[in-house]
C-alpha cells in the first residue's frame, strides 16, 4: 500500500459501529475523520468518544470533512438507503453483513456503486479466519480433488434480552428476517466462498421455541449447485447453551476439510466475547492428516493473541482500503454479499412455495 491515508467515516453508531471506528481509528491506512447518526444528535454523541465530529447526514460529513470511505453500519433494511446515498455522494462503502435484507436492495446498492466508480465490500471477515484461509487454499490447490458435498451447522442460542437489546431485533420489518438473515450469513458466506454458484435450493424455517418472534430461529434446506455438487444448512437459534458454528467440504478424492468458525457460547456484538478460537474441527487430505492439531494449535496461539473482537473487522477493512488506494479489487465484493442474501431468500421463498427454487431467483 502507498503511503496515502483514507479519510475514513461510519454511518449507525450502534454495537457494530464501535468495531468499524476502532478499526479505522487504528489501521495505517486510514484517517477516521467522523461519524454520522440515525437519530439526531446520536452522530455528535459517538464521535466524541473518538475524538471525531459527529454529524446528522452523509452529506454533512463529507461536506465538513471531505471523507473519502464509509461503513454501513444499520440495521439490514436501512443498507441499501444509505449505502446508495453513500456512493452518490462518492464514498466508497463497506456495508456490515448481511449486504440488505431484500434482492432488491442489493441491486439498488450494487448498481450506484457501479455506476459512480466508488469501492464497494460486504463485511463477512470471518473469511480472514486462518482455518477458514486454509480450507480455501487446499481448495484451489486441489487438494480435496473437486468439492461434492459442502454443509453448514450452526447451533446457536439467543435469549429474549437479546432480542429486547434493539427495538429492530426480530421482526421482519425491522430485521428482514432471523437466524437465516442475523446469525447465519458468515457460514452462509463461506459455504458460497468454497462451492461456487448455486442452481437450486428447497428449505424451510419456523418459529420453534421463541414464541414473542415474528421471525424464523430455525431452518434447514439442501442445495444442488452449479458444478453438481450437493449441500445441506441446518441453522438454529435455538439451543441453550450454545454449541457451534461450523462449515465443512468433503472432495471427489475422498478428503474432507472443516471450520468451527464459532464455539461455545456464540458471540454476540456488544454483548458478549468471542468464547472459542476458530480451529479446523476436520481435515483428512492426504499426506496431511496428522497436522490437524498443529493448525489447531497454531490458529488458537494466534487468535489468542489478537483482540479478537476486532482485528479480523481490521483485516478485512485494510483490504477495503488497499483497493481504494492500489485499484484490486477487494477480497469480498458486493456481488458476494448479494449471493448470501439470495440464498436466504430462497429458503424463505422455498417455504412460503413449497417448492425448489431455481437460480438465479427473480
Amino acid at each position: 500500500m502507498t503511503g496515502k491515508k483514507v479519510k475514513t467515516a461510519i454511518v449507525g453508531c450502534g454495537k457494530v459501529g464501535h468495531f468499524h471506528a476502532e478499526c479505522f481509528r487504528a489501521l495505517p491506512g486510514s484517517e477516521f475523520v467522523g461519524a454520522v447518526g440515525t437519530r439526531p444528535g446520536r452522530g455528535a454523541e459517538f464521535g466524541a468518544q473518538y475524538g471525531v465530529p459527529g454529524f446528522d447526514s452523509i452529506e454533512e460529513l463529507v461536506d465538513r470533512t471531505g471523507a473519502e470511505a464509509i461503513s454501513i453500519c444499520t440495521p439490514h433494511p436501512n443498507h441499501a438507503t444509505y449505502a446508495v446515498e453513500a456512493a452518490e455522494l462518492g464514498l466508497h462503502i463497506a456495508v456490515e453483513k448481511p449486504l440488505a435484507s431484500s434482492l432488491e436492495d442489493c441491486d439498488a446498492i450494487i448498481d450506484a456503486a457501479h455506476r459512480t466508480g466508488v469501492v464497494g465490500t460486504t463485511i463477512c471477515q470471518r473469511r480472514f479466519y486462518r482455518p477458514a484461509m486454509r480450507i480455501k487454499k487446499a481448495i484451489d490447490e486441489g487438494k480435496l480433488g473437486q468439492p461434492i458435498l459442502g454443509t453448514v451447522n450452526m447451533l446457536g442460542w439467543r435469549d429474549m434480552a437479546y432480542y429486547n437489546s434493539d427495538p429492530w431485533r426480530g421482526t421482519w420489518e425491522g430485521e428482514g428476517g432471523g437466524v437465516l438473515v442475523n446469525q447465519a450469513p458468515h457460514q452462509l458466506d463461506l459455504l458460497l466462498w468454497y462451492m461456487g454458484e448455486v442452481e437450486e435450493v428447497v428449505g424451510l424455517w419456523d418459529t420453534l421455541n421463541h414464541p414473542q418472534l415474528e421471525v424464523d430461529d430455525t431452518a434447514m434446506a439442501m442445495i444442488r449447485f452449479r458444478s453438481g455438487a450437493v449441500g445441506n444448512i441446518v441453522v438454529s437459534n435455538s439451543q441453550n447453551p450454545a454449541l457451534f458454528g461450523n462449515v465443512r467440504v468433503h472432495g471427489s478424492n475422498g478428503a474432507s476439510a472443516g471450520v468451527q468458525t464459532d464455539g461455545g457460547q456464540m458471540f454476540i456484538a456488544g454483548m458478549s466475547d468471542i468464547a472459542e478460537p476458530p480451529v479446523n474441527d476436520l481435515w483428512t487430505v492426504a499426506g496431511e492428516e496428522d497436522q490437524l492439531e498443529k493448525f489447531r494449535a497454531e490458529d488458537a496461539d494466534f487468535f489468542n493473541s489478537v483482540d479478537a473482537t476486532s482485528y479480523f473487522h481490521g483485516e478485512q477493512l485494510a483490504d477495503f482500503l488497499s483497493a481504494i488506494t492500489n485499484g484490486h479489487a477487494p477480497l469480498i465484493s458486493l456481488e458476494d454479499g448479494k449471493r448470501t442474501v439470495e440464498l436466504f431468500t430462497a429458503i424463505y421463498r422455498s417455504q412460503r412455495d413449497r417448492a425448489w427454487l431455481k437460480f438465479p431467483l427473480t
